[in-house]
């Protein structure tokens, strides 16, 4: 049988203990859980249950000798209480809370399928304060609607209320900074345009292993690649079929190889041509260290790219171009599958999102790939 610890002498409720025998007609104070290995885990008795005779054999079987009456005071709640508002509190857009509060506990689950957004600045203050806690999954982990992506309870039966409203404060301060605690921010299906550069494969030297590696990332994310070009190490070329992508509809461009310091590799010349902006060549990730990220505005209104003078304008839309390194077509897991998801979920990527990669962005390359459940991108 589990029960409650208490996190300290500060901590413990206000009330009494008494004996089983002598607890009839008492309201319980909390819930009580029963354990039968191999058949049975739950609540056996829930919290405000009046103690009834035929109940004391029932509470003795499962270990419970004494029975706890809680009696709040005036600047104390009890644990489900605190749960139900601190969930209130962390819970931002996409997130659903799961159900009424179990000892103290509520599960927050995502109401849509998206990327998980975890403020960890805010998060830190709240598990900072004792007596309260929130456990979530990684940042940036996409997620499935109805999955798990946190827990918070209060700790103690009796939690002071003023822990909890500064527990509060501190998510009602990162939403008027613009973002919630906890939010799942729905990941667009990209209508992509690829590029596969490389002389050897342009002409046939070689098979081209990028394209079904590309497509299937692009279409495990819901979306599709609805223009896919080969073309030679020709900076020239490679503008133009860029170019033949946007006017075709793509918002999202992918060109593959052609990334490193070899005189040939041009390909991130073409896309500084195309009026690619906030360039970021190079990452702390492995794989995926020459990868290449920009961004080119583009006006659909009348088919035409707008300047770079005219960033900003209302009829501009802002197209990520990820240019990926040859580690791509060789490794089942690269920097593309931590960076596409944030990008197709509006984020823009930029010198300090990479370097924050760093941490963790070692891939091990384990022989039976287990990504996204493993260490790479955490």
């Amino acid at each position: 049988m589990c029960d409650h610890e208490s996190s300290g002498p500060a901590s413990l409720p206000t009330g009494k203990t008494v004996p089983v025998a002598e607890a009839i007609g008492m309201v319980l104070a909390h819930d009580i859980t029963e354990i039968r290995k191999g058949e049975f885990k739950g609540r056996a008795f829930k919290k405000g249950h009046i103690i009834r005779l035929e109940d004391i054999s029932h509470l003795k079987r499962i270990g419970k000798e004494h029975l706890f009456v809680l009696s709040l005071a005036p600047d104390e709640m009890h644990e489900d209480d605190a749960a139900r508002e601190l969930a209130a509190a962390l819970a931002g857009d996409g997130i659903r809370i799961e159900g009424e509060p179990k000892e103290g506990k509520i599960t927050l689950t995502a109401a849509r399928d998206g990327l998980l957004w975890v403020n960890r600045d805010a998060l830190f203050a709240f598990n900072m304060l004792g007596d309260v806690m929130c456990a979530t999954r990684h940042r940036n982990s996409v997620v499935r609607q109805g999955r798990v992506v946190a827990g918070t309870r209060a700790i103690p039966l009796a939690v002071k209320r003023s822990v909890v409203s500064e527990a509060v404060r501190i998510c009602q301060n990162a939403r008027e900074k613009g973002r919630a605690v906890l939010e799942v921010k729905e990941i667009r299906k990209p209508q992509a345009g690829v590029v596969i550069t490389g002389n050897e494969v342009y002409h046939g030297r070689i098979k081209d292993g990028f394209a079904p590696v590309i497509s299937k990332k692009v279409e495990t994310l819901g979306g599709r690649v609805i223009g896919l070009y080969y073309a030679p190490d020709d900076t020239s070329v490679i503008e133009q079929r860029l170019r033949e992508l946007l006017d075709a509809g793509a918002d999202l461009l992918i060109t593959t190889g052609g990334m490193s310091v070899d005189p040939d590799d041009v390909t991130r010349f073409a896309i500084r041509n195309i009026g690619a902006r906030d360039i970021i060549y190079g990452t702390p990730v492995l794989p995926g260290a020459m990868f290449l990220i920009g961004y080119v505005d583009y006006a659909r209104s009348d088919g035409k790219q707008i300047t770079s003078t005219e960033h900003g304008s209302k009829d501009a839309e802002v197209i990520p171009v990820l240019g990926i390194p040859a580690c791509g077509m060789y490794h089942a897991v690269t920097i593309l599958d931590l960076i596409l998801p944030r990008v197709l979920a509006g984020e823009t990527i930029g010198r300090r999102e990479l370097a924050e990669m760093g941490h963790g962005g070692l891939c091990l390359n384990c022989k039976d790939c287990r990504y996204p459940v493993c260490p790479f991108g955490k």
